[in-house]
């Protein structure tokens, strides 16, 4: 399957509004996304950090994860 080429910007701005829109995660925000140096997988980009806000650990943890998967099968970084 191929994946759509975002800029760091895009994908950042991509993950931080999925981010939002995970109940529980409305206070929290992704300052970035960063690229894998030597990616063995088709995503090259990570979620390396994120501001939790008022949201718990707990939620914000399983979007990330969730988020991750979902847009690392649809774009990749360049």
């Amino acid at each position: 399957m191929m994946t759509e080429a975002k800029s760091h910007d895009e994908l950042t701005r991509l993950a931080d509004d999925a981010l939002r829109a995970h109940p529980g995660c409305e206070t929290a925000r992704v300052p970035a996304v960063a690229a894998l140096p030597h990616s063995h997988s088709d995503r090259n980009w990570e979620i390396p950090n994120v501001v939790l806000g008022d949201s718990l650990i707990s939620d914000v943890d399983r979007a990330v994860m969730s988020i991750h998967r979902q847009l690392g099968r649809k774009f990749h970084l360049v």
